[in-house]
């Protein structure tokens, strides 16, 4: 008889290992703070249908702001946001609640954010965020533009309107980059950093968000929803939050933090969790016995001649060999000014901007000067990337996630 599921139960259980929200006592300690900056303010969310806006958007409306308006390129998720919030028992959703599915570099999302506002408080979830964005040239533009150069864009619009908060949202691969999605979040700190003087700024850096939108545990439901095999490599292990964790780190960055801060959460090496032990619990938790497959063919095979209906499920675990991917994750970088004692859960870099704005928008140029020329290609970005952050050491195998079930 296989049991009903509840993944929130299943990820506190499973994956984060933790009964209670890493930022459970810090919400706590820092409720007056969020609800004095909180209430009775405009905010205006960026990518907010995606799995870590919309938990930023749920952890907020407690401290019942008087106007949200989110943004978002994905209309069926901005439906689905609005069905979930009117939906969650006691989640009071302000009287002013506008979607809009619209890029934010659009022309259109100019005009709104004049008409709209002004806006109090302003979170940028907006992202490109998978490894394999890196694909190749044009891949790596359409990364970089919507990470670093469209990030540039809103910034110069909110100098014109200073809201007096801003987040921005970055990752925990911006850490040592080995990736060009790594790098170019480091990119963007760097130039958000150069803006903390004009802006009250700040972001976060953190773990994988478990089952969140795109994430390999999320294709296991997808995977068992279409009768398919499992797949993940054996030999990585990743830091994870639960969504609500996400969305409470991005709340307290935004709300509680000063211009410059970078957060992380605080979490060391006995919580990294395999993807293959998250597919194995997720089976077990299912009723499934597990069928180890040889090859992605085997796999493949043994689905379709007897998924579903039966008590075995089919799985390929592998060892990873596709291009940036890092054997371990981090969150601070050598050199970095750590303050590990202002929140339980959390770490805050106290960042200074490593380049003037003058010397970042030279930089941004010189992406759109290669940008423009015909004849680059990926080595060309990983050059320049590798020029503009130094701490960027690009793992190339030649293989990519995309060459993967």
């Amino acid at each position: 008889m296989k049991r009903a599921f509840q993944l929130e139960d299943f990820i506190s259980r499973h994956v984060t290992q933790r009964d209670k929200s890493l930022t459970y006592y810090d919400m706590v300690a820092n409720d007056p703070v969020l609800r004095s900056r909180i209430e009775g303010r405009r905010v205006l969310v960026i990518g907010g249908a995606g799995s870590i806006g919309s938990a930023f958007i749920k952890a907020m409306l407690p401290y019942r702001p008087a106007a949200l308006v989110v943004v978002d390129i994905n209309e069926n998720g901005l439906t689905e946001l609005t069905r979930d919030l009117r939906s969650t028992h006691e989640l009071p959703v302000p009287p002013v609640f506008l979607t809009y599915p619209m890029s934010f570099e659009a022309p259109v999302f100019e005009r709104m954010f004049r008409q709209e506002g002004p806006f109090q408080i302003v979170a940028n979830f907006a992202a490109h965020k998978h490894v394999r964005s890196e694909k190749d040239r044009f891949a790596i533009e359409a990364m970089l533009e919507n990470n670093v150069l469209q990030a540039k864009t809103l910034l110069d619009l909110l100098v014109q309107f200073p809201p007096e908060r801003f987040f921005c949202v970055s990752t925990d691969k911006a850490a040592n980059p080995a990736n060009v999605m790594g790098a170019g979040k480091k990119l963007m700190e760097n130039l958000l950093l150069a803006y903390a003087d004009r802006l009250p700024v700040t972001t976060a850096r953190f773990a994988n968000v478990a089952f969140s939108n795109g994430s390999l545990p999320d294709g296991f439901l997808q995977r068992m929803a279409k009768n398919q095999p499992l797949s993940a490599p054996k030999d990585i292990r990743r830091y994870f939050v639960s969504p609500r964790e996400a969305g409470e780190i991005c709340l307290l960055a935004c709300i509680a933090g000063e211009p410059g801060n970078i957060f992380f959460p605080k979490l060391d090496e006995s919580q990294l969790t395999a993807f293959t032990d998250i597919a194995k619990a997720l089976l077990h938790e299912l009723g499934y016995k597990i069928d180890y497959c040889a090859s992605e063919d085997d796999a493949r095979e043994k689905a379709a001649r007897y998924l579903p209906g039966a008590d075995y499920y089919p799985v390929y675990f592998f060892d990873s060999d596709t291009s940036g991917e890092k054997p371990f994750e981090e969150f601070v970088t050598e050199g970095e000014a750590v303050r590990m004692d202002l929140f339980q859960s959390l770490g805050v870099i106290a960042a200074t901007a490593p380049h003037s704005l003058p010397e970042m928008e030279a930089q941004l140029q010189r992406l759109r000067e290669v940008f423009r020329s015909e004849d680059t290609d990926k080595g060309d970005l990983v050059t320049l990337m590798r020029e503009l952050i130094p701490t960027f050491s690009h793992i190339e195998t030649g293989k990519g996630l995309d060459q993967k079930m």
